[in-house]
């Protein structure tokens, strides 16, 4: 009832939301008063909804989600309040929200009347009166409408057994001893193949209406493939995150503030988190929520008795018996089938011994191949009989080697080819090309052989056009390929598969950023292929490099292991421009170590001296560039004595380039390490750019050179400089907005330092809101409107600018997750005089 109520309650205050906004409110403001006064909060009913409309106007104009997403939670609140002592009143709001705003409230009038019971008198077939509501598709998602989280797969086929685990947990779902909402967690265990997951799936299935506010889903499994050991909770954490009221807006770096943000986004939500195959408990502790009414069910192949230790409940899933078997055969097979001849559908569960997995298999392949009876089939796997031995072992994957072999041995010869390779891939989901290039094959042709390994449920095609192959199944794909390829193929298909990644990373980073020092010469290597980020409705690079983003770093350690290092260091630089956009700063740290460690070896194993020259300026490119995640991990003395390293690289080569850049990274970690010695390294850096003409990295080496002779007082100098800077940066032919609005607050800094406030305001202002309209620049903004409140306040009258200025740098900072730096500005608020 509880669940129910609050369902009613979020779809309410949702259709709620877009009548306020609109022209409908007045004629409906005074039903919508009626309604609120039968539970009066502490102002009045009409009071209350005034507010309301006035905070959502307020939040629209200024963009503000998260203003609107309180309103609407507050309106869920009430809803639930005034519904829970009078259920007529969901039927009043409904009849009254059809009549003013029917578009609005298509979804909330059709769950009040769609059989669901809670005790009201509106249906969703006939009512007295000759009132009708029907069924109707829910409103698409629009920017100010939120999506309901629905990440759990569905279960495509009919689930057979489990009724009894299936009931325990669902009685898990109420209310706690007390009689209060409670988080429950569950976790189920078993072998592999046992039907963890799909059970998992089924219980997101049954419980469908208990979790207003959605299902979440993590696969562990594929987390695992991708990245990095401990990564795995972090990402979890961050793809919850993305999928809540807030989205991407604020996801900090650590673990331990994206846990607590998790818990702080969960608190007033009723939400279903499937973890599917953990293998840590820790997996499962940091995706708690904090939200009354939520629920938690991990799998796993373990037994966590320290989970159990805390009020987890272990449900363990036996393999099936031979009913349970037989019911999964005859959901697969139909009934005659089974009945016709089941003495040979008993010895397949036997065969199988109950494994779903394996069962799964023999019934696709007795479906797809309608020549092939039960009997035949029971004899193939009865010729299997030593492995079948092994499967009352520990060996658990063997099991499911047993039950896949069958299906493999019939597999045309270029289809169990490319099935062998699959299992030699680094990650566990991939498109067509990738399928096509591990395997040698042109894509038409990998195209129609994963047609005839996805008929033999070897692989699964995914609802975005790839394909996944389940972990289990790459391991016997593995196991063939390594008895039956040759020593060197994996070598040769991985540096097939890391030049693939090479080729898509470098057009995206080219797409992204022209300009960017690149020091490995691609030029050859993309010379004719086809650019996708060129064509016409072709991906987005930066979306593709995210969705690419922990294949590519699978590649690049595979690349690394086995000693690719040409193609590894060069895909680490390209892949680079992904982090200047998306800062996961752990992954950007891998990638750039993995970079340099290839780079060192490739230069000692070149045999050309363009070779070892270009590797070895790849080298210093990349160990540069190691030092901005490193400063922002605050591991300063891990970034000096990377810096060290790039600048003796970097003078062994003739590229002047490069040793600016060097120069200008050295500049930025001595601002903070050895201030007085920026200068220096920002002065060479200007020279060098200019000697090679390089007209923007003499630009921005003028800009840093200013901003360090301003911070330690040569502050004439210093706005001499900053001009220079700010007039090349806005008079290119592709002026840089960012970094000329950059320019623009450090001019303004300047300013206030030789005693000049009113222009130091007036740049400042305009700054911030320059950078308030570029993208990927709101950290830079929060910068200005802390130097734009120090400023502002020693002012007359500025007191009030420097409060609102410091207000949204604090709002800034929660929203990208630097609690540390929010923090400070609040402080800095609270000790602002007024």
């Amino acid at each position: 009832m509880e669940a129910e109520l609050g369902a009613l309650a979020v779809s309410g205050a949702t259709a709620l939301v877009g009548l306020i906004v609109s022209e409908g409110f007045e004629r409906a403001k005074s039903g919508l008063t009626r309604i609120f006064r039968r539970r009066a909060s502490g102002a009045g009913a009409e009071e209350e909804l005034r507010s309301a409309r006035e905070e959502l106007a307020d939040a629209r104009a200024s963009g503000d989600a998260s203003a609107e997403a309180g309103v609407e939670v507050r309106l869920r609140r009430r809803l639930e309040e005034v519904f829970r002592e009078d259920a007529g009143a969901a039927e009043e709001l409904a009849q009254l929200l059809a009549q003013v705003a029917p578009e609005a409230s298509r979804g909330f009038v059709n769950l009040v009347g769609g059989g669901v019971n809670h005790g009201l008198v509106l249906q969703g077939s006939s009512v007295h009166g000759g009132i009708h509501y029907h069924a109707v598709p829910a409103p698409l998602p629009t920017p100010d409408r939120p999506v309901r989280p629905s990440q759990v797969p569905v279960v495509m086929v009919p689930f057979s057994n489990r009724t009894e685990e299936l009931a325990a947990w669902e009685a898990r779902l109420g209310p706690g001893t007390d009689g209060a909402p409670r988080v429950s967690l569950d976790v189920l265990d078993g072998l592999p193949g046992v039907g963890k997951t799909a059970m998992a799936w089924r219980c997101a299935e049954l419980a469908e209406g208990r979790f207003p506010d959605g299902h979440l889903y993590v696969d562990f499994a594929a987390l695992r493939d991708q990245l990095s050991p401990g990564a795995d909770v972090s990402e979890a954490l961050a793809m919850c995150l993305r999928a809540l009221p807030g989205g991407n807006a604020g996801i900090p770096d650590t673990l331990a503030e994206r846990t607590n943000l998790f818990r702080s986004r969960t608190s007033e939500l009723r939400i279903l988190l499937v973890l599917d195959d953990v293998n840590q408990a820790a997996q499962v502790r940091a995706l708690i929520p904090n939200g009354p009414g939520s629920a938690v069910l991990a799998t796993s192949q373990k037994k966590f008795g320290e989970l159990a230790a805390t009020g987890a409940r272990l449900i363990s899933l036996k393999p099936l018996d031979t009913h349970g078997g037989l019911a999964l055969l005859t959901d697969r097979c139909g009934a005659r089938a089974v009945e016709a001849e089941r003495e040979a559908a008993q010895r397949l569960v036997e065969l199988c011994a109950g494994l779903p997995v394996a069962l799964q298999v023999v019934a696709a392949r007795l479906v797809t191949d309608t020549g092939l009876s039960m009997a035949e089939l029971a004899a193939e796997l009865d010729d299997e009989a030593g492995r079948l031995d092994a499967l009352a072992m520990d060996g658990q994957e063997s099991a499911v080697s047993v039950a896949l072999e069958p299906s493999y041995r019939l597999l045309p010869p270029d289809a169990a080819r490319l099935y062998r390779l699959l299992g030699w891939l680094p990650f566990a989901t991939f498109d067509t090309g990738v399928a096509a290039v591990a395997a040698g094959l042109d894509p038409r042709s990998a195209k129609r052989l994963l047609r005839v390994l996805a008929q033999a449920s070897l692989v699964e095609a995914t609802s975005d056009g790839r394909h996944r192959m389940h972990d289990l199944v790459r391991l016997h794909a593995r196991e063939h390929a390594a008895a039956e390829e040759s020593a060197t193929e994996r070598t040769a298909l991985t540096e097939r598969v890391s030049t693939h990644y090479l080729v898509l990373t470098a057009f995206a980073d080219r797409a992204l950023r022209k300009e960017r020092l690149r020091v490995a010469d691609l030029e050859e290597l993309l010379r004719g292929a086809d650019d996708p980020f060129a064509r016409a409705g072709g991906p987005a690079p930066l979306e593709w490099l995210h969705t690419e983003r922990t294949a590519v770093l699978a590649v690049l350690r595979e690349a690394v292991r086995h000693e690719l290092y040409p193609v590894a260091w060069r895909l680490a630089e390209a892949f680079t421009v992904f982090f200047l956009h998306h800062r996961y700063l752990r992954a950007w740290t891998e990638v750039l170590e993995l970079g340099v460690e290839a780079a060192a070896a490739a230069a000692a194993r070149a045999q050309t001296a363009g070779e070892i020259e270009e590797a070895t300026a790849g080298e210093a490119r990349l160990r540069a560039l190691l030092s901005r995640p490193l400063l922002d991990l605050r591991e300063n003395d891990r970034a000096g004595e990377q810096l060290e390293r790039a600048v003796a690289l970097a003078e062994t080569t003739g590229r002047l380039v490069l040793r600016a850049s060097v120069q200008e990274f050295l500049g930025r970690y001595l601002d903070i390490a050895d201030p007085a010695r920026a200068p220096e390294a920002y002065r060479r850096s200007l020279a060098l750019n200019e000697s090679a003409g390089e007209s923007r990295g003499a630009a921005l080496a003028t800009f840093f050179l200013g901003c360090a002779l301003d911070a330690r007082g040569d502050h004439e100098e210093a706005m001499a400089l900053l001009l220079r800077a700010r007039s090349e940066l806005e008079n290119r032919a592709e002026p840089d907005r960012r970094m000329a609005a950059r320019v623009k607050a450090a001019i303004g800094v300047a300013h206030g330092h030789l005693g000049d406030p009113t222009q130091a305001v007036t740049f400042l202002r305009e700054a911030c809101r320059e950078l308030a309209e570029v993208a990927e620049a709101t950290a830079y903004e929060a910068q200005a409107l802390v130097q734009l409140a120090e400023v502002a306040e020693g002012t007359a009258g500025g007191q009030q600018l420097a409060r609102e200025s410091l207000e949204r740098a604090a709002e800034i900072y929660e929203a990208r997750g630097s609690l540390h730096l929010a923090e400070e500005v609040r402080s800095r608020l609270d000790g602002l005089g007024g």
